[in-house]
């Protein structure tokens, strides 16, 4: 049914002179009413219509209906490699370090059934496989001799070597504990049927929590010397998400740059942590959202997350009326800048000609966020008034080599302690807290530098246990590696 607008009802000025007194407080109660129920409607459609285009929430969570993200549409080529495309296959390993030849002869003829058949030594196609060995644990026995001293009067036990470490598990097993639960996110549970499967070894849960928490020793001054890297990068990147500490509110502090990545837990979100992790004078450039927590930090040194800006403008655009139309026309703006900044990426655009280009984007983005700080609709002028506020902030990266338009890189990094966290709902200590950020520390450091997690973890136990300097987090320059070819 088609509803009258009230705009559209004529009462003349007499009309509503002649309305008794009692009936125009009605009407007017009437109007006032209708007013907040429809504002009230337009509150929880939108909160109904939120989802992964339109704010931070993980497309995980989009119900059924929720409006997909637009896709650019194809160019009729089918999935797959394409003709002329050079395509990949493994190389085979040399045939002095295959372990196992099976020679496959044939007794005939495979299609005529002929015995009369030869082969040629030499003439055969190779084909190879990758097998598990059998897997049996090296079982290293220590026989600490006792002995009689006659000054003591009284019997001794000779002590371990120190690379003998603590408990029943060496290095190799320790790190793979350390691997297990930090990278793959196993349980102790997990990961003590897993030993029991893949090795036959039977250990008690405590024997594996004890060893997550030697592991995190062993990982103590490596992640130490991560942080205070991090501290002089030029340019890094910031996130944050929810965490559980034994059932409380707390965060996971993320901070990267192209090759070393730090992580924290902490019982705030606010602006003494991001200090904490950056250092009270960092004189760098941080990408991050609009979090109040970084705006200690001059505009001129921050780069607001683009990802986050047209979601929010895209959020804008689904209103009605002024409002609707300004989002929409921030949504295209937007788009148009990342088709300057694709040619960039793909060399069709030079980076000078970009910033030309990327000035009238500028400057009507500018005027469009004004209007919408007065356009009526109350979330839409603050959150352009809050944009306004940080607007130099949105384009640092035009003049800034190494300062990307999004955080993309800080929200995958922090990716993996989400799914950590909704598989076993946070830490219960703060010993479960400083193994959390130093495991996902050397696991996501590691994989940026493209070394081998557990290779890592096996030096670092092994220098702990020796006391001997640990491995170092900490990119090898190039000038360093030429040093060390030279010598």
């Amino acid at each position: 049914m088609d509803l009258p607008n009230i705009e559209d009802i004529d009462i003349t000025d007499e009309d509503w002179r002649k309305t008794p007194a009692s009936v125009k407080r009605f009407v007017v109660a009437l109007v006032q009413r209708v007013e907040y129920l429809e504002r009230r409607v337009e509150e929880l459609e939108e909160k109904l219509n939120t989802n992964s285009s339109n704010s931070s929430k993980p497309p995980s969570s989009d119900p059924p209906w929720a409006k997909k993200r637009k896709r650019k549409k194809g160019k009729g080529r089918k999935r797959g490699g394409q003709p002329g495309h050079e395509g990949k296959t493994r190389e085979l390993v040399p045939a002095d370090e295959v372990d196992k030849t099976i020679k496959c002869q044939p007794s005939g003829c495979e299609h005529c059934g002929c015995k009369d058949i030869e082969t040629t030594e030499g003439d055969y196609v190779r084909h190879q496989q990758f097998e598990l060995p059998e897997i049996k644990p090296i079982v290293i026995e220590y026989r600490q001799y006792r002995y009689w001293c006659p000054d003591c009067e009284r019997w001794h036990t000779a002590m371990l070597p120190l690379e003998a470490g603590q408990g029943i598990l060496g290095p190799g097993f320790m790190a793979l504990v350390g691997l297990l639960a930090g990278k793959y996110h196993m349980s102790t549970r997990g990961i003590e049927e897993f030993l029991d499967d893949a090795f036959g070894l039977k250990v008690s849960l405590g024997t594996v929590s004890r060893t997550e928490e030697r592991v995190s020793e062993a990982l103590a001054e490596p992640v130490e010397e991560a942080q205070e890297y991090i501290k002089e990068q030029p340019v890094v990147g910031m996130d944050e998400t929810g965490w559980k500490v034994a059932g409380q509110r707390a965060w996971m502090w993320v901070a990267t740059t192209p090759l070393v990545c730090i992580f924290a837990l902490r019982f705030s979100r606010g602006a003494e942590v991001a200090k904490e992790l950056l250092g009270e004078f960092f004189k760098g450039i941080v990408v991050s959202d609009r979090w109040s927590a970084y705006n200690w930090v001059e505009t001129a040194r921050r780069q607001l997350c683009w990802s986050h800006l047209l979601r929010d403008f895209e959020k804008i655009s689904e209103r009605t009326g002024m409002a609707g139309a300004i989002g929409t026309r921030l949504v295209r703006h937007g788009e148009r800048l990342f088709v300057l900044i694709n040619k960039v990426r793909d060399g069709t655009l030079s980076i000078e000609a970009f910033r030309r280009r990327h000035v009238a984007i500028r400057d009507k983005m500018r005027s469009l966020l004004g209007f919408g700080a007065s356009c009526g609709h109350t979330k839409t002028e603050r959150t352009c008034k809050n944009i306004i506020k940080l607007f130099d902030a949105m384009w640092t990266f035009v003049n800034n080599s190494g300062v990307e338009p999004t955080n993309n890189a800080s929200e995958r990094a922090v990716r993996p302690g989400v799914l950590w966290r909704k598989n076993c709902y946070g830490t219960q200590s703060e010993r479960g807290n400083l193994f959390v950020e130093r495991i996902m520390t050397v696991s996501m450091t590691c994989r940026l530098q493209g070394r081998n997690v557990l290779d890592f973890l096996t030096e670092a136990i092994e220098a702990h246990n020796a006391c001997r300097p640990k491995p170092s987090l900490l990119p090898i320059m190039e000038e360093e590696v030429q040093l060390a070819l030279a010598a």
